[in-house]
């Protein structure tokens, strides 16, 4: 029997994602900008923007930033973060399978921590089309890391305790995957890396991560969001009293180039 795909409301996570989900590091942004594929005057889609935290890196660099996602509250919440830093980004509700947007109007396209909620194959087809030829399709990702029984392991079992149905717990980072869709889809040449560092987050920020989570606030009821919350709470004062803590993560990307 095929197993049901799982779904989450993130606009019901909107304010716990804009006030506690880390930003993309500074380096990820210079490595793009070394290689090329980012540059001041380029335009850049953002898909599946949320609350814009990789767009917002490309529009502090000089380029013309649009954004693209589903919630509108998840782009309201983008929006009140872009003006408090003084920056304007374009933002449009619609699918990355199908945005309605130009044909080869775009020089980069990126999607951060979203391409494994995409139709995979309809995503990079529309991807394709946006590009200009020689425009880059750059597939991202930042997921912390559970290690042994680090506060990341114990957070995701608490996850599955109240919600057994979410099927990303014990994400190693690594994501091979996404490089066969963009060969797939004639993307040429192909780049990826990963880089493993940490993320200080203090108690409050690690709950506030955890409740925004697809996992918690996506799918949860606001009842069994306040009990989790609780007991991870009550889990970090007992056995990671250290704040803030230091939690692993992985940066992977992928980068491919549209052929001319």
């Amino acid at each position: 029997m095929k197993r049901e795909k799982f779904t989450a409301d993130f606009g019901k996570t909107a304010e716990d994602y804009a006030r506690h989900r880390a930003s993309y590091p500074d380096w990820f942004f210079e490595r793009l900008m070394r290689r090329g594929l980012a540059r001041p005057g380029m335009q850049a889609l953002d898909l599946a923007t949320g609350t814009g935290y990789l767009a917002r890196g490309l529009a502090q660099r000089g380029l013309g930033v649009a954004g693209l996602d589903v919630s509108a509250d998840m782009m309201a919440a983008a929006k009140t973060l872009d003006a408090a830093q003084g920056l304007t980004i374009d933002y449009i509700v619609g699918k990355a399978e199908e945005t309605g947007l130009p044909t080869g109007v775009f020089d980069l396209v990126t999607a951060a921590c979203a391409w494994h909620w995409f139709d995979r194959p309809k995503a990079s087809a529309e991807a394709t089309r946006l590009l200009r030829p020689g425009g880059w399709l750059v597939v991202c990702s930042q997921d912390w890391l559970p290690i042994g029984a680090n506060v990341v392991a114990r957070s995701e079992a608490i996850i599955q305790r109240y919600n057994p149905a979410w099927p990303y717990g014990g994400l190693d980072g690594m994501k091979p995957s996404f490089v066969r869709d963009l060969r797939t889809a004639g993307f040429q040449p192909i780049e990826s890396f990963s880089v493993d560092f940490d993320i200080p987050y203090s108690h409050e920020g690690w709950r506030g991560r955890m409740r925004a989570s697809a996992g918690v606030s996506g799918s949860l009821s606001p009842d069994e969001v306040r009990a989790f919350d609780a007991e991870l709470g009550a889990m970090l004062a007992r056995d990671f009293p250290q704040d803030p803590l230091r939690v692993p993560h992985c940066l992977f990307a992928v980068m491919g180039r549209k052929r001319d």
